[in-house]
């Protein structure tokens, strides 16, 4: 695998200096280390060592990952050891894919409280999916599935919405049978919606009556009780986008999308085309359009700015597991799922592990330890190369403001 001729780790180093210059007082102290780590990441800022190969003695330095979650280079590798570990959960069943969408007039409400309403739109889209499959009327069955946040658009701009993996089916509320869903259709997308709509807007307001959201800068007002349900009452009136998209077909093909969505970051190093003039091109697709492939052009304080909406509260799980996939009943539900399909589980079928970024994640050969040069022979370690520390600034407030970060 050949490294990206652009990474965002260039835009970081060639104008981190300028972005700090301007929004370094609305910086969170994670956006403030997303942007260190992604430029010391695989630097000699973080260390490595030195490997040479035990046949042709081909030397290369192998320098240290980041591990941050919201690198680009850190995730691929992420992606795939966690992905492989789902594969002992996977059923012989038809996989869907479900997403809901918080609606563009709450978008602000969450970039300024990430911790509460990403974690209502977590619990809002569960409680739904589950409360409208258990319903007889629809399927009538304890369904499992994986949720999986994103918080971005094609440009970057901010647009939560959690995509959904679920098995086509679920378990009889006597546990004595699967029930599979209808070929093609899972679930009623219009009372999907409505249920998802409701369940969120009382859980909204029942957090701002707790207390538990702050708002300041652009949506100060907010914090008055009569233009916060003012806010909810507009919300209310608007359709809630939730999509229902095609079958994915058994589990390799669900195995292969895990891969490409579950520690995806805001945008990936393969999007960019160009760094010029202190502009940054990169690769999107018009969705208004069928998903056309076009470009678009950014200044390079605006990318950064964009990409930084997208860094999460740290410790915020953005994968989760609900229904009979939930840690708590995943091992008992599962082989009871796969005793009633009548398969065999290709392995033990256990709870779904802490995610955590692996350590170094080189290119392929790096990761096979075979020699780049000669092909047959081994790379060893052979010396250590110790880390340079970059002086380290000062930390940032930890909240977006809409004259700083916020898209309001």
């Amino acid at each position: 695998m050949t490294r990206p001729r652009l990474e965002v780790a260039d835009v970081v180093r060639e104008h981190g200096a300028a972005f700090l210059a301007r929004y370094d007082g609305v910086l969170s102290p994670q956006q403030r280390r997303a942007l260190s780590d992604i430029a010391a990441c695989r630097t000699a800022t973080l260390g490595g060592h030195v490997e040479a190969c035990d046949r042709c003695g081909h030397r290369r330095i192998a320098y240290n990952s980041c591990r941050n979650r919201h690198c680009p280079k850190c995730q691929a590798g992420a992606a795939a050891g966690w992905t492989e570990e789902r594969r002992a959960e996977l059923l012989p069943v038809a996989y869907l894919h479900v997403v809901f969408t918080l609606p563009a007039a709450l978008g602000p409400i969450a970039l300024q409280n990430p911790r509460a309403v990403y974690g209502l739109l977590f619990r809002t889209a569960a409680e739904t999916l589950l409360q409208i499959a258990a319903d007889p009327r629809h399927l009538g069955a304890e369904i499992g599935f994986l949720a999986v946040l994103h918080t971005w658009g094609q440009d970057l701009q901010h647009h939560p919405h959690v995509h959904c993996v679920v098995p086509g089916g679920g378990l009889a509320p006597d546990g004595s049978r699967w029930i599979a869903c209808r070929p093609g259709f899972f679930l009623p997308v219009r009372v999907l919606s409505r249920v998802f709509r409701g369940k969120f807007l009382a859980r909204l307001r029942a957090a701002f009556d707790r207390g538990e959201l702050a708002f300041h800068g652009r949506l100060a007002a907010l914090a008055d009780p009569g233009e916060f349900q003012r806010r909810l009452a507009a919300s209310a009136r608007t359709g809630w986008v939730v999509y229902a998209k095609p079958p994915f077909g058994g589990p390799e093909r669900v195995l292969k999308y895990l891969a490409r969505y579950t520690h995806r970051v805001a945008i990936s190093n393969r999007r960019l085309r160009a760094l010029e003039g202190g502009k940054v091109t990169f690769r999107r697709k018009d969705y208004a359009r069928g998903g056309r492939p076009k470009t678009m052009t950014l200044s390079a304080i605006e990318f950064l700015r964009r990409f930084l909406l997208h860094v999460l509260p740290a410790g915020f799980v953005r994968i989760r597991h609900y229904g009979f996939l939930a840690n708590r009943v995943c091992r008992e539900k599962l082989a009871l799922c796969s005793a009633l399909l009548e398969v065999e589980p290709t392995s033990d079928p256990v709870a779904a592990p802490a995610i955590t970024e692996p350590k170094e994640i080189g290119d392929v050969a790096a990761a096979t330890n075979v020699c780049p040069c000669c092909g047959e022979g081994r790379m060893v370690i052979v010396a250590t190369v110790r880390a340079i520390p970059a002086p380290r600034g000062r930390q940032g407030r930890s909240v977006l403001e809409p004259a700083g970060l916020d898209s309001s």
